[in-house]
């Protein structure tokens, strides 16, 4: 498979850690904004370099958080989109913010998981383990509050980590002075078979973003005609990092309306003209 052109998003720099741990996070990040000097030590290599079309592989194994290994194979079964989120569990700021954002926008989706799509979490923190992971999966579920829904909370060893991040451009590092890790704030959005289809960056997601890019993930088998139509209407937007209107697509979107309801209104004059009482025979 072909890969398209990658694209490097770099942080801005900041003045301090604490800054940098928020920039990193997404606050007041723009995707594709290059620095205008030297990024601090701490933001070395955390970037995403997009790598649509690359498939992850199904070999690597993880840890699920009741303890079971598993392959991304069989976490990748189905016939569902993924939304795939890199994060480490014992995170109190950027990883929280983040995944209470994504919280924020589940809720707005009257789709569930488990149902049209899957999420899978998985910790960039090799030293956490099950019992950590099955903690933050219960405190997320409980505020979902839609019941057991398939959204995995993963653990795992370096190699199998660094394999999935190398995989989908994650560019993470660890900072020894603080013992945090820096790290981007972006949802990637994979295939029913493991292909990267979509990222959407920042810290808040809202319910059609999603909507979308799960869509796009699972090329054309997921989404109502409508779902479809209102799509066209809209063009991922790289320097924004989520999809903004399309001017053609809304002036298409319009044509249709407009059609349908010239179409309604010949219907009612049409039964209007059938229930008028014949004159001629007066």
């Amino acid at each position: 498979m072909t890969r398209s052109p990658a694209r490097t998003r770099r942080l801005r720099p900041l003045w301090r850690w604490l800054a940098v741990v928020a920039l990193a996070a997404g606050l007041g990040f723009a995707p594709g904004v290059q620095a205008a000097e030297a990024l601090p030590q701490e933001l070395v290599g955390v970037t995403v370099v997009e790598h649509l079309g690359d498939r992850v592989d199904p070999n690597l194994r993880f840890t699920d958080e009741q303890g079971v290994e598993r392959s991304m194979g069989e976490l990748l079964q189905g016939d569902v989109p993924v939304l795939l989120t890199l994060n480490y569990y014992s995170c109190q700021t950027l990883c929280s913010l983040q995944l209470n954002a994504l919280m924020g926008g589940l809720k707005g989706l009257d789709w569930t998981p488990g149902d049209r799509f899957r999420i899978i979490t998985v910790s960039i923190d090799p030293k956490e383990g099950p019992e950590l992971a099955r903690e933050k999966r219960a405190s997320y579920l409980e505020a979902y509050g839609r019941g057991d829904v398939d959204w995995r909370f993963l653990t795992g060893q370096p190699d199998q980590i660094e394999a999935l991040a190398s995989t989908i451009g994650f560019g993470y590092r660890f900072d020894e002075r603080t013992g945090q890790y820096a790290h981007p704030a972006v949802l990637t959005f994979l295939s029913p078979d493991g292909v990267v289809a979509r990222y959407v960056y920042g810290l808040e997601y809202s319910p059609r973003d999603l909507r979308f890019a799960l869509m796009e993930a699972a090329a054309g088998r997921l989404g109502s005609p409508v779902d479809k139509l209102v799509l066209s209407c809209f063009r991922y937007d790289e320097t924004e990092g989520r999809y903004t209107p399309f001017a053609f697509g809304v002036m298409r979107l319009g044509g249709v309306m407009t059609m349908v309801a010239m179409a309604g209104l010949g219907i009612v004059l049409w039964r209007r003209e059938q229930t008028r009482p014949d004159r001629s025979d007066t």
